[in-house]
């Protein structure tokens, strides 16, 4: 796949999990997309409490997510926020509740089902100071030196131009400003026949880099500090979907043994770095 071929896939992807209001990167049950409970359990599970998980609107929660960034970003009044690749708007409403009314949540995404879903939870909410913008994370619509602090949450893994993403990161954070992820990566290589997979591509695992290359694209774009302040293995009930292991093993003739190692090599990160 080329790059465009890969983004018209997430693309794709995402936009029918927008639609069908359930999940694909995280949990998995009967299908791909799994109903909003077991979304829950699975934003439980990598680090989201019951009182921020009830505190947004129904259907802002997808299960998307690979951790919890906005716990971790340590956000203050009056701050501006950029979420890569908001989705429904799950971290934004987070972030809001931080930063105040004085402060301002930007989510960009490029899938206009998304967008559309994440308008309709910010005026289920009320929230007045978040805005949705439609853009790739590679080329963000957002002006120079900007915000204040970038969260990003299972979304960067989905980038075929990782490097460009930071990037862009550090031209729209203001000096001083701090980048807070939470995404998967690999601590080895998977065997060819999953790379090639489309569906592994969007269930988030054939785009994950090994986890030293990541930091090393953080440090190239000019972040200073780059420190993971967190990992996690993905619980093996929710690591990869139904639909996408059916497609690996059908399509791909990918061997059960080699799923199980995949499980084992994936993990969650949480990433914290300095713009100085």
């Amino acid at each position: 796949m080329n790059d465009n071929e890969i983004k018209q896939a997430v693309r794709e992807r995402y936009a029918k999990v927008a639609s069908t209001a359930s999940s694909c990167c995280g949990a998995g049950a009967s299908s791909c997309c799994s109903p909003t409970d077991l979304a829950t359990d699975y934003s439980k599970s990598i680090g989201y409490s019951e009182a921020e998980i009830s505190s947004v609107p129904e259907g802002a929660n997808l299960g998307l997510g690979c951790g919890n960034p906005v716990a971790l970003a340590s956000l203050k009044e009056g701050e501006v926020v950029l979420d890569l690749g908001s989705g429904p708007g799950f971290d934004c409403f987070l972030a809001a509740a931080r930063v105040g009314q004085s402060g301002k949540v930007i989510g960009v995404d490029m899938t206009p089902e998304m967008l559309q879903k994440a308008r309709e939870n910010k005026s289920k909410g009320g929230f007045q100071n978040v805005e949705f913008r439609l853009g790739e994370i590679e080329n963000l619509p957002v002006a120079d030196s900007s915000v204040d602090v970038i969260i990003s949450n299972c979304v960067i893994n989905l980038s075929p131009q990782k490097d460009r993403v930071f990037q862009e990161a550090f031209r729209v954070l203001k000096p001083g400003g701090r980048l807070m992820v939470s995404d998967i990566v690999l601590l080895e290589e998977l065997p060819k026949n999953i790379m090639d997979s489309v569906a592994a591509y969007v269930g988030c695992v054939a785009g994950a880099s090994k986890k030293g290359d990541y930091l090393d694209a953080i440090s190239r774009a000019g972040f200073k500090d780059v420190k993971v302040v967190g990992e996690i293995s993905i619980p093996e009930d929710f690591s990869l979907g139904e639909e996408i292991i059916k497609s690996m093993i059908n399509d791909f003739s990918v061997d059960k043994s080699d799923l199980k190692k995949l499980r084992k090599s994936i993990q969650s990160i949480k990433v914290h770095a300095l713009k100085s």
